[in-house]
């Protein structure tokens, strides 16, 4: 059980370090300026927890080949991010990054871009910060680890219900607005949500390549879709009566 625990503890940590590496390159890269980045309003980015987490359950017995421990990690971010994409596209109906400018992408959700540096971070984590940091949690006692693990969960479960409303707002706001463009509904949620409270305005800040979707888009979009599967299976008919 104190295992579990541990492993808790490393998944806030990595979770801190990744919104910390989040912050750091939006300000050097992005908007020249600090953000709190991430889809909580705490100061953690819970991917990069789990990203961690499974690679250290799944990977740590390929410590002895860093290449396959390598192109592993890749493997997992990749289906860990496109995952989290796609899940959070169907339930809030938000596009919240998109890497379609970028080369070598799979639907704008995941690139090689990123893809290659996080195989590196997993080496450096695997081998350089795993054994410190497990060194330091050993040296905790039990029960503090217990009750401290517990108390960071709650109050991210706190964070996830606080966050998960702002994002109902957006998505109300979006359907409000009677407009088939993405580009002309985004442009209004984030002027609308920009006046609304500290938390809200955070979100748009945190998130500025997010793409916002509609009822309207949604529906074009399937229709678009429906058309176009039938003009293909079509187009077999054809290909099959002239055979």
């Amino acid at each position: 059980m104190n295992f579990i625990y541990q492993l808790i503890f490393i998944f806030f940590i990595y979770s801190f370090l990744g919104w910390i590496v989040e912050v750091i390159y939006t300000t050097i890269m992005e908007n020249h300026k600090i953000v709190n980045r991430g889809f909580l309003t705490g100061p953690i980015c819970p991917i990069y927890g789990f990203g961690a987490t499974f690679v250290i359950i799944l990977l740590s017995k390929y410590l002895d080949s860093p290449v396959v421990l390598y192109f592993m990690s890749i493997i997992i971010a990749s289906i860990l991010e496109y995952t989290t994409s796609y899940l959070m596209e169907k339930i809030f109906k938000n596009r919240w990054w998109d890497y379609s400018k970028f080369k070598y992408n799979i639907n704008g959700r995941i690139c090689l871009e990123t893809m290659i540096p996080f195989g590196f971070l997993a080496l450096f984590m695997m081998y350089v910060l795993n054994p410190f940091f497990f060194n330091l949690i050993t040296k905790i006692d039990p029960i503090v680890l217990k009750y401290v693990s517990i108390t960071l969960l709650v109050f991210t479960i706190i964070d996830i219900i606080l966050s998960f409303n702002i994002i109902i707002t957006l998505k109300n706001v979006s359907n409000s607005i009677r407009c088939d463009s993405t580009e002309v509904i985004t442009k209004k949620v984030k002027e609308i949500l920009f006046n609304k409270t500290i938390f809200h305005k955070r979100l748009i800040k945190s998130f500025p390549d997010m793409k916002v979707f509609n009822k309207t888009i949604i529906l074009k979009n399937k229709v678009k879709k429906d058309k176009e599967k039938l003009k293909n299976e079509k187009k077999k008919n054809k290909v099959k009566r002239k055979k």
